[in-house]
């Protein structure tokens, strides 16, 4: 018998354990404390948030995510007007190089709208309820449309040939 055995915490992953929930803080689904099973959808969560998070520069456990306040939440509120206010500044400095970013050019470029896109998606992929949220699939074809979008068409060609 190995310690791992003897201590009693050799149990699968598709059981319930008295040792707590499985996933990290921030990125395991609501249902999952409601004692539900663990599932694709709950993988689409953890993925939507981590989309999400990778635009904001900011973990689902940053102390500014507290009490009703969430990284979906912090999205929804700010989504489309005032999207320029959450993204992590490193992303943006390419485009403040081109000039000023006020709401027209912010509502016509492709960049941004594309963005807002992408946060659709971190949105619906993180929603509360599992019905709620993306297939894999769909995320997938929906992030491919908005690469190829942002591709310049010489490069389009050049991949395809």
């Amino acid at each position: 018998m190995d310690e791992v055995e003897r201590l009693g915490l050799n149990y699968s992953a598709n059981k319930s354990s008295s040792l707590g929930l499985r996933g990290t803080i921030g990125y395991t689904p609501p249902e999952y404390g409601m004692g539900s099973e663990l599932s694709i959808k709950g993988d689409v969560y953890s993925y939507g948030n981590l989309l999400l998070e990778m635009f904001i520069g900011k973990k689902p456990t940053d102390e500014r995510f507290k009490e009703d306040l969430s990284l979906h939440n912090f999205f929804k509120i700010a989504l489309p007007e005032r999207v320029i206010e959450i993204l992590d500044p490193i992303l943006i400095q390419e485009k403040v190089k081109q000039g000023p970013l006020n709401g027209k050019i912010l509502g016509d470029d492709k960049h941004f709208q594309c963005l807002n896109s992408i946060f659709k998606i971190g949105l619906t992929c993180s929603a509360e309820l599992p019905s709620a949220r993306m297939h894999m699939s769909d995320v997938v074809t929906k992030l491919s449309f908005i690469r190829d979008k942002l591709r310049p068409t010489r490069l389009r060609h050049e991949v395809c040939t």
